[in-house]
C-alpha cells in the first residue's frame, strides 16, 4: 500500500525534521487502521460496482486529496517529459495495477486473505532486490526469512490439502498485486530518485496519471452502473480519500520524522487489522490456517528486513 515517495526518501539524506502536531505513534496507529480497513472497503465497494470502477473512484478521490494538499502548500506538478514518462510507469506499477488486482481478487476471496497477501510484499521485494539491486547482498538470515515467509503463504492456502481452501485465481491476483509494489519501488529507485522534485508533487502527479490510465481502461471493460448504490459509493470515497490520499500525507510525515525503516513497520499491522475488520464487520469465516499462516508470513517478512551491523 506504500507509494513511491517512501522509496525516494531512502535515497536522500534527511533534512531538518518538521514539528508534528500529533505524536508519531498516534499517526502510525492511524495509518495502520486506514490501510488495514482498506481491504474491507474494497470488498464493500465491489458489492455495488465493478472492480475497475472501484479502482477508478479510489484514484479520483485520492488524487483530489493530494491536489488539495498541493494547493495549500502551493506545490506545482513536476516538469519534463522524461519525468512524466517514468511517473506513468510508476503509476501503473504502484497504483493502477495493484489496486485493480486487489479489487478483482476480492470478488472471490475474503478481505482477510487479501490483507494477508499484501503482507507478502516485503518477501517479493527481498527476492527481487537480490537480482535487481547489486548493492543489496543476501544474508543467511534474510534468505531464511524468505523461505519462511513463503512457507506461511502455503500454510494460508492449505497446500497439504491440495489448495482446496481459498479460491486459487483470486489468491493469485492478490499475490500478483503485492508483487507489483516492489517491482514499482525498484523502478522508481532506479529512475526517479533524487530528481529534485518534492515528494508531494511527484506522488500527486503519479496518482493523477494512474487515474487517467483507469479512465481510459474502465469504459473498455465495464458499463456505466444503472444506479449508484450508496454504501458501496461511500466505501469507495473513503477508500480513496482516506486509504489513498490522507494515508500518503500521513506517511510523508512519518518517513520525515522517524525514517523509512520505522515507517515501513506499518506493513506488519495491516493484515492483523484487515483480518479483525473482515471477521468482526463482514462476518468472514476464519479458518485456523489463515492466522497461523499470517504469523509465519509476518515473521518471514521481518527477517527479510534484517540488516547486519555493517549494513546498519
Amino acid at each position: 500500500m506504500t507509494t513511491a515517495a517512501a522509496t525516494r526518501t531512502e535515497a536522500r539524506p534527511t533534512a531538518a525534521r518538521p514539528r508534528a502536531r500529533l505524536d508519531w505513534r498516534l499517526r502510525f496507529g492511524a495509518l495502520s487502521l486506514i490501510w488495514g480497513f482498506s481491504f474491507l472497503l474494497i470488498k464493500v465497494g465491489t458489492e455495488g460496482y465493478a472492480p475497475f470502477q472501484v479502482t477508478l473512484g479510489r484514484l479520483v478521490f485520492g488524487t483530489a486529496v493530494l491536489a488539495a494538499a498541493m494547493a495549500v502548500k502551493r506545490e506545482r506538478l513536476p516538469r519534463g517529459a522524461r519525468t512524466w514518462g517514468h511517473l506513468a510507469v510508476a503509476a501503473f506499477l504502484l497504483n493502477a495495477l495493484p489496486f485493480s488486482l486487489f479489487a478483482y481478487s476480492e470478488l472471490t476471496i475474503p478481505s482477510t486473505l487479501a490483507g494477508i497477501c499484501n503482507a507478502t510484499s516485503p518477501l517479493w521485494g527481498m527476492a527481487l532486490s537480490l537480482v535487481a539491486l547489486s548493492e543489496d547482498r543476501p544474508t543467511r538470515l534474510r534468505v531464511a526469512g524468505l523461505g519462511l515467509g513463503f512457507l506461511g503463504v502455503l500454510t494460508v492456502l492449505g497446500a497439504w490439502q491440495g489448495f482446496a481452501g481459498p479460491d486459487a485465481t483470486g489468491t493469485a491476483l492478490a499475490l500478483l498485486a503485492s508483487l507489483s509494489y516492489p517491482v514499482g519501488w525498484i523502478y522508481v529507485r532506479r529512475t526517479l530518485a533524487g530528481n529534485g522534485h518534492s515528494h508531494l508533487s511527484m506522488t500527486g502527479a503519479q496518482l493523477l496519471l494512474a487515474a487517467l490510465q483507469l479512465t481510459v481502461v474502465t469504459p473498455l471493460f465495464t458499463t456505466a452502473p444503472a444506479h449508484f448504490a450508496l454504501i458501496p459509493l461511500l466505501a469507495v470515497a473513503a477508500l480513496g480519500a482516506l486509504g489513498t490520499g490522507l494515508a500518503v500525507l500521513i506517511q510523508y510525515g512519518l518517513v520525515a520524522e522517524v525514517g523509512p525503516t520505522t515507517a515501513q513497520m506499518v506493513t506488519y499491522f495491516i493484515p492483523v487489522i484487515a483480518t479483525a475488520a473482515g471477521v468482526a464487520i463482514l462476518d468472514e469465516t476464519l479458518h485456523w490456517t489463515t492466522p497461523v499462516g499470517a504469523l509465519i508470513v509476518l515473521a518471514g517478512a521481518a527477517l527479510t528486513q534484517a540488516r547486519g551491523k555493517r549494513a546498519a
